[in-house]
């Protein structure tokens, strides 16, 4: 008897769209290794009742719902064995400030941050350091976030961030080139180094863009490249992540590398950066597919 694998896609967040697009690239590859797949929407009533006959799920669910500990949480109270972090490192990850909060303690080196609120000093903020990234905490895939270099404008970017998420943060603007490095178990892929013409890596140029620029390798010395890896598998783990995932970086003026995120559920749609590395280092989506779900049964019985 084939073996059932769900994919479960879609959800009802703000990625519903790249979720779908993601799944569907999972569920091709699931199938090209003899799995027989069903795909869940979580948007769709009873969608639940749909896990009975299947041994294995693997999560494509961007967002709140999927990416925060919610669904891994049902899982676990089902005994079902999934794909990706567990519910703490998942819920972590997601909340962009405590996971800073947390880097900060442990050493991993990341932007000076803050939250806004309806009270915030919009001036002083500004004041103090020029230019600034605003983002929902609890949102992904650069959903709701806005680079501002005035008062008027932080103002403004808090409420549309407001709009996605109770808590809203500004981050430093840090100038020089992009980073994300893919992690699949306890190893660092190659690293890519990105370039876009939009004022910086949003919605459009991560998914509907053909003028977004990736470069693997990244163009790094050894030095640099094992230097990036080593940081990035720290700011992983040091959340609790597992399996696999994407950490995203920064560079300055003066070469010094900064955490800007970690994705536990990263997406692979057609312009995704983990089938990117993964082609890198010899992997075809099949292969990767394959490799995330066999990680995760390792760890989950």
């Amino acid at each position: 008897m084939t073996e059932i694998v769900a994919v479960i896609l879609g959800g009802t967040s703000a990625e519903r769209e790249v979720s779908l697009q993601s799944g569907a690239t999972i569920a091709a590859g699931l199938k090209a290794k003899g799995y027989d797949v069903l795909q869940i929407d979580p948007a769709e009533s009873g969608w639940m009742s749909k896990l009975g006959a299947v041994s294995f799920v693997f999560n494509a669910l961007h967002g709140p719902g999927g990416e925060d500990g919610v669904l891994q949480g049902a899982l676990e109270t089902l005994a079902i064995p999934y794909s990706g972090s567990g519910v703490l490192g998942s819920a972590l990850a997601m909340d962009k400030l405590r996971s800073k909060q947390l880097w900060q303690g442990v050493g991993v080196s990341t932007g000076d941050f803050g939250v806004l609120g309806e009270h915030s000093d919009w001036q002083k903020i500004i004041d103090v350091h020029g230019r600034v990234f605003v983002k929902p905490a609890t949102e992904g895939s650069s959903i709701g976030m806005s680079i501002v270099d005035n008062a008027s404008a932080l103002k403004q970017a808090w409420q549309l961030a407001a709009g996605y998420a109770s808590t809203v943060i500004y981050e430093q603007y840090i100038e020089g080139p992009e980073y994300t490095v893919a992690i699949l178990g306890d190893a660092a892929l190659p690293s890519i180094r990105l370039e876009t013409d939009n004022r910086f890596y949003d919605y459009q140029a991560k998914y509907e863009s053909d003028d977004t620029r990736y470069f693997c390798p990244s163009g790094l010395g050894a030095s640099e490249e094992n230097q990036l890896a080593e940081l990035s598998l720290q700011a992983f783990h040091s959340l609790g992540c597992s399996i696999w995932g994407r950490v995203d970086v920064m560079r300055d003026s003066d070469g010094c590398f900064y955490v800007l995120e970690v994705n536990t559920v990263p997406g692979m749609t057609s312009h995704s950066l983990v089938p990117m590395a993964a082609l890198a280092d010899g992997m075809e989506i099949p292969d990767l597919v394959d490799r995330v779900m066999g990680l995760s049964r390792e760890l989950r019985g």
